[in-house]
This record gives C-alpha cells, sequence and structure tokens, in this order.
C-alpha cells in the first residue's frame, strides 16, 4: 500500500481570513468585518487539504514552518487534514510565512510575507523517494531549483505533473502533465499581448494539457494536439474565493490520478472551485467527493 497518493510540493503558510461585510474599503475608508478565521495559505497546502477532503492521501512538503504561533497552528491545521507533514519539522528561531484576506463581495484582497520566500532558500530539498511513491505531483513552480529538481524526477518515472501560474518560457513546463494558468497572471506578465498569443505560446512549450481560468467567464483548455476547448464555470454566488484557484487544480490533480480524459477533469475541476466559492473559509471547508458528485448532478438538470 502506497503510503500516499499525490506529493505536493510548495508553498506553505498561515492565514488569517476576515470576511468583510459590502466593499473592501478605500483608503482611510471603514469596513465592519463580520468573521475572522485561521486557516492555511499557499498553492500547494490549499490543494493538499482539498485533496486530502476528497479522500486522497497525500504528502506535503515546501517552505520552513517556524515555531511561533502560525507555525503551530499550520501544523495543528494539517494534522486535522490527514496531510503528512513530516518533512516539516517546527524550525526553533524561523519565521515562517504569513498572509492576510480580506474577502469582500466575491474578491479578495491579499497582505502577506512571501516575498522573504525569495530572499533566503528556506525550504526544503524534494526527497526522491517521496516524489516517486506517489501517482501524481503537484508542484508549486516558486522555487526555481527545487520545483525544477521535482519536475525531472517525476517525469522520469513517469508520474504526472500538475503545476500552476509560470510563464511559458519557463524550462519546468517540458516535464509537465497539465498547467493552470489564472487571468490574473497573464495580466500581470503578458499585459500587452491578446490571451489567445498567450495560451498558445504555453501549448507551443508543453506537451501537457494548458488551461487558462478567467473567474467566471469560460475556461479554456488544450494540449499541443487538440483543438481549443471551452468550458462555462457553474453558476453560483460566491462568498469567498479564496482558495478557488487551488481547489481548481486539486480537481485536476484528482482528475489524473482517477485517469479521467481532459473534459471530465476540467468540469470536475471546476465544481470543486465552485463549491468551495460558495463557503466560507472556503479551503477550510472543502466538498467530500460525494458532495461534488451531487453537486455536478444537479447542475445538469
Amino acid at each position: 500500500m502506497r503510503a500516499h497518493d499525490v506529493y505536493c510540493y510548495g508553498v506553505i503558510s498561515s492565514s488569517t481570513l476576515y470576511k468583510v461585510r459590502g466593499r473592501f474599503p478605500h483608503a482611510e475608508d471603514y469596513a465592519e468585518i463580520d468573521d475572522v478565521q485561521y486557516m492555511t495559505g499557499g498553492e500547494a497546502t490549499n490543494s493538499s487539504i482539498v485533496l486530502s477532503r476528497l479522500g486522497v492521501k497525500v504528502k506535503l512538503d515546501g517552505n520552513w514552518i517556524g515555531d511561533d504561533d502560525n507555525g503551530l497552528r499550520t501544523k495543528a491545521l494539517l494534522s486535522e487534514n490527514q496531510i503528512d507533514s513530516t518533512r516539516l519539522p517546527l524550525r526553533e528561531g524561523h519565521k515562517g510565512v504569513q498572509e492576510v484576506v480580506f474577502a469582500a463581495e466575491g474578491t479578495r484582497t491579499i497582505f502577506g510575507t512571501y516575498g522573504r520566500l525569495l530572499e533566503a532558500a528556506t525550504w526544503n530539498s524534494p526527497d526522491e523517494s517521496d516524489i516517486t511513491q506517489a501517482q501524481v505531483v503537484c508542484l508549486d513552480p516558486f522555487f526555481a531549483e527545487p520545483a525544477s529538481r521535482v519536475a525531472d524526477i517525476a517525469f522520469r518515472a513517469n508520474i504526472p505533473v500538475v503545476t500552476v501560474d509560470c510563464r511559458y518560457e519557463d524550462p519546468l513546463l517540458k516535464h509537465v502533465s497539465a498547467v493552470v494558468i489564472a487571468e490574473s497572471f497573464v495580466r500581470e506578465n503578458y499585459g500587452h499581448r491578446k490571451a489567445e498569443e498567450v495560451f498558445e505560446q504555453y501549448r507551443a512549450a508543453t506537451k501537457g494539457l494548458v488551461v487558462f481560468t478567467f473567474g467566471d467567464s469560460a475556461i479554456w483548455y488544450a494540449n499541443s494536439d487538440m483543438t481549443v476547448n471551452y468550458f462555462e464555470p457553474y453558476s453560483i454566488d460566491p462568498v469567498d474565493t479564496t482558495g478557488g484557484g487551488d481547489s481548481f487544480r486539486a480537481g485536476i490533480v484528482y482528475g489524473f490520478l482517477k485517469g479521467w480524459d481532459e473534459n471530465r477533469m476540467i468540469q470536475f475541476a471546476a465544481a470543486v472551485a465552485a463549491i468551495n466559492c460558495t463557503r466560507f473559509p472556503g479551503v477550510m471547508n472543502t466538498p467530500t467527493i460525494n458532495e461534488v458528485s451531487a453537486f455536478m448532478s444537479e447542475s445538469d438538470q
């Protein structure tokens, strides 16, 4: 029996989520806070929690966790969600990554300390046996050298790799089975170019599945051999969009785990993300496989 089905490597942080009444305020304005939740942050971490809730055994690795209150809370939440975090001890004197998120009227505004991850190599070197024991790898691309190592090991072992938000020039894409790119990433990195043109550049850069998400607008997806497909997201009234992209990526990983085709994978991933965005906090209340199946059945009626 495998110790884990999916190996997640990437960003791990603590997160404090505030639910704002009405819109997010302008400078010098005031807004009422209706709720406060303490949760995890970081793409790989959130995806691992979503996957675990779907019944998948997950091992998580990535940047270091400090031994302060935030680190203790993060480790506790990982344990509660049955995530294997044995590679992530609390490091004495280390100050881990933190974020503060404000959810308001279906939008989110994030303040964080992620920049410190680029200032010092405060992350674990991936363990090859952890990677090769997995059936699928869920990879954040943000730590260049270790991310490249993870993708290379998985590729040589014929293990699918699903990543997010990396530029099409990144050599990592040669080794991935799917890449999910958010509209905001396209805008920030290729804002002067048409999305269709950028999409084709990604298709040329990888043999894997390329997915562009646009919030409540159509999802684009294709690999290098197929025509571009479009899927309209499920119609919802969003409550908290924090982790929506991480939930979607988790759905893609789940699809690879089950051996689904691209169409079923996209529909499932969109359903997982949609459900999460209707809950507060979404990632901490992520759906079970039965809830996703019921949601999809009701949406088809």
